[in-house]
């Protein structure tokens, strides 16, 4: 949606173009690439702000709030919906907020509200420490902490939101508090899952592990119903220090696989193992006996590594991609035949299904412990389609969606991390029932009038 600007860009720059503060508008160099993100939305904000310390967003905060202004907050990474950013609106790049400090003493670590996972990963690797995040180098620790983080270390470590213990928060208000489990406790639960509606996150304090080495990595094996099937139950089955990503879709050229395999229905499933590296192969044997059973390994890059270089850059975006996430009981052998067959289908550039398997650690937490609700949900899945061209994407919608009702089994739960749509009703998916009553009732607390809106947004509670 276009939004019409409320102020002009000598305003803003007169405002907010101070102290560090940069202020880039449409036809100064730069914009285009101030504007970008790693997403299939295109949109042109009225005006990117990136701030250089907290002082400088609080600034843009109350500039938005006095304004008028829509705004939009980036956290650093890429996103689905083309979340910071909106068309007309003045966008917060939080970018100039990239610092991490370590103190190995207390086992914890502040990250600036601009960071990414992998700068973030590869800054406490070398302390032989680690927070979990997801599986991809360019996500913002903003945005997967906002919103859950489930990734490789999920079901030995839990999401990313349960290593969180303390943010610094820019209010509705324009006011910096730090809010944790003693002081602005309901914001602090708020902030975990929340996805972003209760104000801008400007400094991370998270928890460190000790994790000095991993073994992961992916194995390439043929998809068949029996072969996808197996693997889900095995890591369903598997200690918790074991996290499995399995991803279906016709095998890309990958220069590891042999050329008669690459289009053909393949299962890449990223694993991590984070127990002791000499039990590791008890842990990863049945992945390779079903890729045995499936007619043979494909691919194999599992290896001893920190958990900073199994993250991967996320693929460049030279296609419109349409998704659908979805929770789900399980896979069993009749879904996974419907899901490989549907993978083969003619008509996009590509077709695929992830599925993350849950439990162990992310299921120790209470449900109403943090404004995450899905505790005991088993699977976490996308349906995605790759078109040229946004429209030809849009074609593919009705089949993602077909596709993520019948792995759902009826469940209407969604992930607020993996949403692309901001509509009532996957808004209640997201935060059902208490969870959702709750987040309106903070929302109203620290944002009554609904600044912070351009996102799967939860308008306050009357």
């Amino acid at each position: 949606m276009t939004t019409t600007p409320t102020f002009s860009p000598a305003a803003v720059r007169d405002a907010l173009d101070v102290d560090g503060s940069t202020v880039i508008v449409p036809g100064d160099p730069g914009y285009d690439e101030a504007r970008r993100i790693a997403s299939v939305v295109d949109r042109r904000p009225s005006a990117v702000v990136r701030p250089s310390d907290t002082a400088g967003v609080a600034r843009a905060v109350r500039f938005a709030a006095d304004t008028g202004a829509e705004l939009s907050v980036r956290a650093g990474g890429h996103s689905t919906m083309g979340l910071g950013r909106a068309d007309g609106a003045l966008t917060l790049d939080l970018r100039g907020l990239d610092g991490v400090v370590v103190d190995a003493a207390s086992r914890t670590a502040w990250a600036g509200g601009g960071v990414t996972a992998g700068v973030y990963a590869d800054v406490v690797g070398a302390h032989g420490l680690v927070t979990p995040f997801g599986d991809a180098r360019t996500v913002g620790v903003g945005g997967i902490t906002l919103g859950g983080g489930v990734g490789l270390l999920c079901r030995s470590h839990g999401l990313t939101l349960d290593s969180l213990v303390a943010a610094e928060v820019v209010t509705a208000a324009g006011e910096v508090v730090t809010a944790d489990a003693e002081h602005h406790p309901d914001l602090f639960w708020g902030l975990r899952g929340g996805g972003g509606n209760l104000g801008v996150v400007t400094r991370f304090r998270f928890a460190l592990h000790d994790l000095p080495e991993v073994v992961g990595g992916t194995v390439v094996l043929r998809a068949t119903a029996e072969s996808l099937a197996e693997l889900v139950a095995l890591a369903h089955a598997a200690p918790r220090e074991l996290s499995t990503i399995l991803t279906v879709c016709p095998c890309p050229p990958l220069p590891d696989v042999p050329p008669e395999h690459h289009g053909t229905p393949v299962v890449m499933a990223a694993v991590c193992w984070s127990g002791p590296v000499a039990e590791a192969e008890r842990g990863l044997s049945g992945v390779r006996d079903v890729a045995a059973r499936a007619g043979g390994v494909l691919a194999d890059s599992v290896r001893a590594a920190r958990y900073c270089d199994l993250l991967e850059p996320a693929p460049p975006v030279g296609a419109a991609v349409v998704t659908r996430p979805f929770f789900a009981p399980g896979v069993d052998v009749a879904t996974a035949e419907h899901v490989v067959e549907q993978v083969q289908l003619p008509g996009a550039l590509m077709r695929a299904v992830q599925v993350r398997v849950l439990g162990g650690a992310v299921a120790d937490v209470p449900p109403e412990a943090t404004a995450f609700a899905h505790r005991r949900q088993p699977v976490l899945g996308v349906v995605m389609a790759m078109a040229p061209t946004a429209p030809l994407a849009e074609e593919q919608r009705p089949w993602a969606a077909e596709l993520a009702d019948v792995l759902r089994a009826g469940d209407d739960a969604l992930y607020s991390a993996f949403v692309v749509d901001g509509d009532p009703a996957t808004r209640a998916a997201a935060y059902p029932g208490a969870t959702g009553e709750r987040l309106a009732a903070v929302k109203r607390r620290y944002d009554p009038h609904n600044l912070f809106r351009a996102n799967l947004n939860v308008p306050p509670a009357p």
